[in-house]
């Protein structure tokens, strides 16, 4: 079994737009992770997946997400989860001096194992590729989680946007992080302890992006 960071392709979307789903209201339309992929000349989109000879088992709690994932995604074609299973993704729009870290996500299933760590890693490796001067991301005010993540890589809360989820008008924070010498150097440090624990290969924060 391994992790693998790539780029996201379009044999990906029904997998990503499926976590999607779970994830956030509303979800992005499978034509615009379409554009993402293929049009889009400042997007680069990420999965993290996990390849195996042989997939275990779901345990409980999956086999129950998956049948509520299954009820919601009616009318859309069958879901599938085997060899070479999509954990989580994430997009990172560059312009200009700007990465801006425009979604992130883990399968519920697969949280609390370190792959967001994996994912955000991936992206910042990405952006210091890309030569960007910061990065930009925006997180609810109530995921206290997810901003000690992003505290962790030195992004700090410059800004409250209010209302800026639709779903239910939470204020998110707006986290910047600029990527001078000494950020880098914490990077490299933090990067080389993720991959000694997860393992993982890294097709993507240091590879050239491939339409499609």
């Amino acid at each position: 079994m391994g992790l693998n960071l790539r780029y996201m392709q379009l044999a990906d979307i029904r997998q990503v737009a499926a976590i999607d789903v779970i994830c956030f209201e509303p979800p992005w339309s499978y034509e615009s992770y379409t554009f993402e992929i293929t049009e889009s000349d400042v997007s680069h989109m990420v999965v993290l997946d996990q390849q195996s000879d042989e997939a275990p088992p779901p345990s409980p709690r999956r086999q129950l997400l998956r049948a509520r994932l299954r009820d919601k995604l009616r009318g859309h074609g069958p879901t599938t989860y085997s060899t070479g299973e999509i954990l989580g993704y994430g997009g990172l729009w560059k312009v200009d001096g700007e990465a801006h870290i425009s979604t992130i996500a883990i399968h519920p299933a697969n949280r609390g194992l370190g792959y967001g760590e994996i994912l955000l890693a991936g992206m910042f490796g990405k952006a210091l590729q890309l030569d960007a001067e910061y990065i930009v991301l925006e997180v609810r005010v109530s995921n206290s989680v997810a901003q000690s993540l992003y505290q962790k890589y030195g992004f700090n809360r410059v800004a409250r946007k209010k209302n800026y989820y639709r779903s239910d008008n939470e204020d998110a924070w707006d986290m910047r992080v600029s990527l001078g010498r000494d950020t880098r150097h914490r990077f490299d440090r933090l990067y080389e302890k993720l991959r000694l624990q997860h393992g993982f290969s890294d097709a993507y924060s240091r590879a050239s992006r491939r339409r499609g």
